[in-house]
């Protein structure tokens, strides 16, 4: 005689659920922390900037390329994205990333438009020295 299979045992399926979101949690945070690809320039003397306020992030790439909170943008929009963070206040910290293999002059335009706009809490970032 042939018993009826009436039930379906779910336990194995959330096991490998679980496992599967755990892999997923502890990979996502590892993608979120790098932005943009960018090597950082070497410095013995730096330190932390103070995390009381929301930074403005800026981000200039090997390629010369701008980002703006990550994402990419053109140097006169970044202008007008600065404009906006100005009215509503000059205390906003800025941080600024640049690779290392930038030009100087790039660089120079971007903490020119930074400082016209009287964003004086600027930071740049760069890799602690051994």
């Amino acid at each position: 005689m042939q018993q009826r299979f009436d039930q379906i045992n779910v336990i194995p399926f959330i096991d490998i659920m679980l496992v599967l979101l755990a892999i997923v949690l502890m990979t996502a945070t590892f993608v979120v922390q790098g932005d943009i690809d960018v090597a950082l320039p070497v410095a013995d003397n730096s330190s932390e900037p103070q995390p009381d306020l929301d930074p403005v992030r800026i981000g200039i790439d090997a390629s010369a390329s701008l980002f703006w909170q990550g994402e990419p943008i053109h140097l006169t929009d970044l202008d007008g994205e600065l404009g906006v963070v100005a009215t509503k206040g000059t205390d906003r910290p800025v941080v600024l990333s640049v690779d290392e293999s930038v030009s100087f002059g790039r660089f120079i335009e971007v903490v020119d438009l930074i400082k016209g706009h009287r964003l004086e809490q600027m930071s740049i970032r760069v890799q602690e020295g051994a």
